[in-house]
């Protein structure tokens, strides 16, 4: 009943749409870049420059692996966060747990279960690669560096991915299914935009198109795993452990987090087996996986029933 909860809110159309603009434009875009624009154009040494770095979103003005851009970029996801906290209390009158779950209180088991089974993949998983092709990594860690990047990482990486599984399998994905009255929808359109969002991602350039199979896969995989477990605590669980441990553990120059990781990955990506691993092959398993530890039923019901109102709220 995760989606329905919303039924005990005010969740008038226009509140949505309203409120869809707060936190997207006003919060995230507008607020949220404040601080780096600001410390941005101190570093120009002209508007000219100032505005040619805008659209690399001012890295340029920075040095490779800069914690104080890493720092700034993520700051700005903060502004849509604050920004979403007020619209769900102030427009909707609905509270922080019932956006995450429809429990009474937030599962923190099944987070840290998220969190953990892709964090134990990432690092197994590398670490075999790193063992059989030592060639395709550097070793790159400086101890203060890292220890720098390790504190903005473990505070700030979890406010990024928390912002978008809030925004989109949560305020998003609720306000679909009040107006659509269906799950299908929501879980498809959500979906769909959260991976449209990383269609300027260099990865995206690096490797094609077909790097949005990966994106917009992935939303689907977080979008299905909200809806057959009533609540956003694995995704939340997931999506931190899945950036988290990219940043700190290896990165490449081709991907969009540049940080003082431990490894450097220096192969070139295949263009197949990327894409195809994790959302084909890999989601589907954990996909089994998260139905046999929470006994997931009425997979039919809960990705494509209706979205009815409650009879009591």
């Amino acid at each position: 009943m995760y989606i329905e909860q919303a039924f005990k809110f005010k969740q008038d159309l226009w509140r949505y749409l309203l409120g869809i603009l707060i936190v997207f434009i006003l919060g995230w875009q507008i607020i949220g870049v404040i601080p780096l624009g600001i410390v941005s154009w101190f570093k120009a040494s002209n508007a000219e420059e100032f505005i040619t770095a805008s659209e690399s979103a001012f890295s340029t003005l920075f040095p490779l692996k800069s914690n104080l851009y890493l720092f700034l970029m993520l700051l700005t996801f903060l502004g849509g966060f604050v920004a979403l906290l007020v619209v769900i209390k102030l427009l909707h009158h609905q509270s922080f747990i019932q956006l995450t779950t429809s429990r009474d209180k937030i599962d923190w088991g099944r987070f840290f279960f998220g969190f953990s089974i892709i964090a134990f993949l990432t690092i197994t998983t590398t670490a075999l690669d790193f063992l059989y092709n030592p060639e395709n990594y550097l070793i790159q860690f400086e101890w203060k560096s890292f220890s720098i990047m390790f504190l903005i990482a473990i505070v700030f990486i979890p406010l990024q991915t928390s912002f978008e599984e809030y925004f989109f399998r949560g305020y998003l994905m609720q306000g679909i299914g009040i107006a659509s009255r269906n799950k299908w929808i929501p879980l498809l359109l959500t979906s769909f935009i959260f991976g449209s969002l990383h269609f300027f991602n260099p990865e995206v350039d690096k490797i094609g198109n077909i790097a949005m199979v990966y994106y917009i896969g992935t939303g689907f995989f977080l979008g299905i795993i909200t809806l057959m477990d009533e609540g956003m605590e694995l995704s939340l669980g997931f999506h931190a452990g899945t950036n988290l441990i990219i940043v700190l553990l290896v990165t490449s120059d081709w991907t969009v987090f540049q940080t003082n990781s431990i490894l450097l990955d220096l192969s070139d990506p295949s263009k197949g087996i990327e894409v195809v691993l994790p959302v084909f092959i890999l989601y589907p398993i954990l996909l089994g996986v998260m139905s046999w530890k929470y006994k997931w039923t009425d997979w039919k019901g809960k990705l494509f029933g209706k979205v009815l109102p409650l009879k009591k709220y």
